[in-house]
C-alpha cells in the first residue's frame, strides 16, 4: 500500500520558530515502522520557512517575496539535514524533491515527477517533498502543502493521505466553544461548509477551509483522507491502524478516478479561458446519475482565447465555478463543429466537490 503523509509547520516547530527535533524524531520513527513493513511512503513536509527563522536574523525589513526566499532557502537545508540524520538512524535512505506548481502545468511534466517517485520507491528511497519557495511567487504557489500533498497522493495513486496539523480534525462548530466535537466521518454527501473555520495557522499559509477542499477533492478521486493532530503521540500508527478510537476526521474515498482526471483536478491554475454555461448544462454536469460532457449548445459565452487541448474553467451564469476540463477543439472552430459535439468530453472533465463552490 502507498501512503502520503503531510506534516504541517505547526507540528514541526516550537513557538519560538525553532524546529522541534524531538517531535520530528517521534514522527520519523513511526514513518520508519511503516516503511519497514513494505509500505511506500511519500513524506510532504512543511517547515522550511519556520526553520529559517531560527537561522536568519534581521529579515523583517525585507519585502515578503525576498523574506520567503531567504528563510526557505536557509531553512530547507536545516529541515532536510535533520530528516536525513533521523532517517539514517532508522537505516532508511531519503531523497529530496522540491517542486513548484508550474512543474505540474503540463501532463508531460506531471508524468515526469510521477516517474521520479516510482524510481525512488523501486530503489528503496523515501521521497521527502516540499514546495520550492525560493522560486515560487504568488501566482505560481500552491495554496499550501495540503494542496501539494493531495496532488502527490493522487499522482502516485496512493490509498491513503494523512494530513497532520495542530488540530484534532474538522469540528462541528467553533473548537473553543463548549459542546463542539470532531466530525469523525465525512462522505461525499456530507455538507460541512457551515462548520469550516477560516482562520490560518501561525506558521503555515493555509487554514481549515483549504484542508477541507483538498481532502474532499482527494477523497473524491478514490483516496481515504485523514486529518488529525500531528502533535499527539503515535498519531501515524493510529491513523494507519484506524480502529475508530483515535480522534480524527476521515474523508471516505469515493470511486477511483482515471489518472488524467486526477491531473486535471489539480490544474485549475493553468486554465486558458473561462466557459460560462446555462442552467441546463450546469445541471447535466452536476448530475451524479449520468456522465455528461459539456456540449456546445450549453455555452452562454466564452471569456478568453484557447486552442485544442487547453484547459478551460467552467462557470455558471452566477459566476460560480463548476469545474474544468480539456478543450476538444480551438475556440475559432466551435461555430463549424456539429452542435452535438462536446467542447469538453466527460473523460477530460473534472467537477468540483460542493465545498469548493
Amino acid at each position: 500500500m502507498s501512503i502520503t503523509i503531510k506534516i504541517g509547520s505547526n507540528v514541526l516547530t516550537r513557538q519560538d520558530g525553532h524546529l522541534d527535533e524531538s517531535r520530528m524524531n517521534d514522527l520519523v520513527r513511526e514513518i520508519s515502522r511503516l516503511h519497514k513493513k513494505g509500505e511506500k511512503i511519500i513524506l510532504v513536509s512543511s517547515g522550511a520557512v519556520a526553520a529559517g527563522r531560527s537561522i536568519v536574523k534581521n529579515y523583517e525589513g525585507l519585502d515578503p517575496v525576498a523574506q520567503r526566499q531567504l528563510l526557505s532557502s536557509t531553512g530547507q537545508v536545516k529541515l532536510i539535514d535533520t530528516y536525513k540524520k533521523l532517517f539514517d538512524i532508522q537505516g532508511i535512505k531519503i531523497g529530496q524533491i522540491l517542486v513548484t506548481k508550474q512543474d505540474f502545468s503540463s501532463r508531460e511534466h506531471y508524468l515526469n515527477i510521477k516517474n521520479c517517485i516510482s524510481t525512488l520507491w523501486e530503489n528503496g528511497v523515501m521521497p521527502v517533498v516540499n514546495e520550492n519557495d525560493t522560486v515560487s511567487v504568488t501566482g505560481l504557489m500552491f495554496t499550501d502543502n495540503d494542496e501539494l500533498s493531495g496532488l502527490m497522493a493522487s499522482m502516485a495513486d496512493c490509498k491513503k493521505l494523512f494530513i497532520l496539523s495542530n488540530v484534532d480534525g474538522i469540528f462541528n462548530g467553533n473548537p473553543s466553544e463548549e459542546g463542539t466535537s470532531v466530525i469523525r466521518e465525512i462522505s461525499s454527501k456530507t455538507n460541512i461548509s457551515q462548520y469550516v473555520q477560516t482562520s490560518k495557522s501561525n506558521f503555515g499559509r493555509g487554514g481549515m477551509l483549504t484542508k477541507c477542499r483538498i481532502a474532499r477533492k482527494t477523497a473524491d478521486s478514490g483516496i481515504d483522507v485523514y486529518i488529525a493532530n500531528g502533535t499527539k503521540p503515535d498519531v501515524i500508527t493510529n491513523l494507519y491502524e484506524d480502529n475508530g478510537n483515535f480522534v480524527r476526521t476521515h474523508f471516505a474515498a469515493g470511486e477511483h478516478s482515471p489518472a488524467v482526471k486526477k491531473w486535471i483536478a489539480y490544474s485549475d491554475g493553468f486554465t486558458k479561458a473561462t466557459v460560462v454555461v446555462n442552467e441546463g448544462a450546469k445541471q447535466a454536469l452536476l448530475s451524479r446519475e449520468k456522465a455528461a460532457s459539456l456540449l456546445v449548445p450549453g455555452i452562454v459565452k466564452i471569456e478568453g482565447e484557447f486552442k485544442k487541448d487547453d484547459l478551460l474553467l467552467i462557470k455558471d451564469e452566477n459566476n460560480v465555478t463548476i469545474g474544468l476540463g480539456k478543450a476538444t477543439t480551438d475556440k475559432d472552430k466551435i461555430k463549424n463543429e456539429k452542435r452535438s459535439k462536446p467542447l469538453i468530453h466527460y473523460d477530460y472533465l473534472y467537477i468540483y466537490p460542493e465545498i469548493t463552490q
